[in-house]
């Protein structure tokens, strides 16, 4: 199965993380592949030669790009076990709305907190805390966003948790003054093993953007 499954990644990416929890959660074993994304590897270049961009599922030789779409696509294949999206048309298409939110806005605004300062900075954190608040709303009192179970949405923002603590030190914040729901939300996916093992160390994971920071911020 491993030569059949490959997966082109970058540790620190929660794009990344995401297809490998599904891949957890559906027990697939595979094999995978550390990009260097200053130097990007001639697979990687030619499995997706549009965005070259990371993660990449390599399914029997063929490429699946942008890890909501390979995350679905590993629902779909690998149906037997652990469905991660709705059965239902209408609920399915509100996690694809969800998961699609996080998307757009949350990856966007928590890049402006670590990598700007100044006035951009903090129209990022205020940005920031707006997307969060908006998902605390639709969060609500469930468990997990989809309900009972952890599901799609979940699995598209938990790995951001893995950079809450690069967010608060150079943003200055504090996620769990202004956002307790998430937080719990975020303690409660880590009691799963798929994620508990997926996310990387909080640190190690500051460390190494503390690093990339230097590219964005003159210090």
């Amino acid at each position: 199965m491993a030569k059949e499954v490959v997966l082109l990644d970058f540790w620190p990416s929660m794009f990344g993380m995401r297809v490998r929890i599904a891949l957890a959660e559906k027990g697939i074993k595979y094999e995978y592949k550390e990009e260097d994304l200053k130097n990007k590897s001639p697979l990687l270049l030619e499995m997706n030669p549009i965005n070259k961009q990371i993660p990449v599922l390599i399914h029997n030789g063929k490429p699946v790009c942008e890890s909501l779409i390979i995350v679905q696509y590993i629902d779909e294949v690998w149906n037997d076990k652990s469905p991660l999206l709705p059965s239902d048309p209408y609920q399915r298409a509100q996690a694809r709305f969800w998961a699609d939110f996080v998307d757009k806005k949350v990856y966007g605004a928590s890049r402006k907190v670590w990598s700007t300062t100044g006035e951009e900075q903090e129209a990022g954190k205020k940005e920031f805390f707006e997307i969060l608040k908006t998902l605390e709303v639709e969060l609500g009192d469930k468990p997990y966003f989809g309900g009972e179970t952890f599901g799609y949405v979940d699995l598209s923002f938990i790995t951001f948790y893995s950079w809450f603590h690069t967010y608060e030190v150079l943003g200055n914040i504090n996620i769990e003054a202004e956002c307790p729901k998430i937080i719990a939300w975020a303690k409660r996916c880590l009691q799963k093993e798929s994620v508990a093992k997926t996310l990387p160390d909080q640190k190690k994971v500051y460390e190494a953007v503390a690093q990339m920071r230097r590219r964005f911020v003159s210090e």
